[in-house]
């Protein structure tokens, strides 16, 4: 963005953003799904949200960077504790979260749906 990427308000919800994996556009480059932003009545920028399942993407990669190293070299009772917190994030609403995140932890769906029941 140019102009108003110095504004506060886009300092103050980048981090949001970011970490959904969303995109922030110039207000005039909104489209109907985006969400424009305004600040005393002007409008300062546009938030593209991602799609649900890039959303997931994103989530995972996150989480990969937060345990330092792939989800799928974590061990059993960390794995259990990312799928709590994915449940928790709605990651098995999106349509094939559970392969998504049964591949990207290195175990099978069954598995996955077992750490599920566990944490019930």
């Amino acid at each position: 963005m140019t102009g108003p990427a110095e504004h506060p308000l886009v300092g103050a919800v980048k981090p949001l953003v970011d970490a959904m994996g969303g995109e922030i556009l110039p207000p005039e480059r909104a489209g109907e799904e985006d969400v424009v932003l305004a600040w005393e009545g002007q409008d300062v920028l546009a938030v593209r949200l991602p799609q649900l399942a890039d959303s997931l993407d994103h989530i995972l990669a996150a989480l990969e960077r937060q345990h330092g190293m792939p989800l799928s070299e974590l061990d059993r009772r960390t794995k259990q504790s990312v799928v709590r917190s994915l449940e928790a994030r709605g990651a098995f609403s999106v349509r094939h979260g559970v392969e998504t995140v049964a591949s990207a932890l290195g175990v099978s769906r069954f598995t996955v749906y077992n750490y599920l029941n566990r944490a019930k």
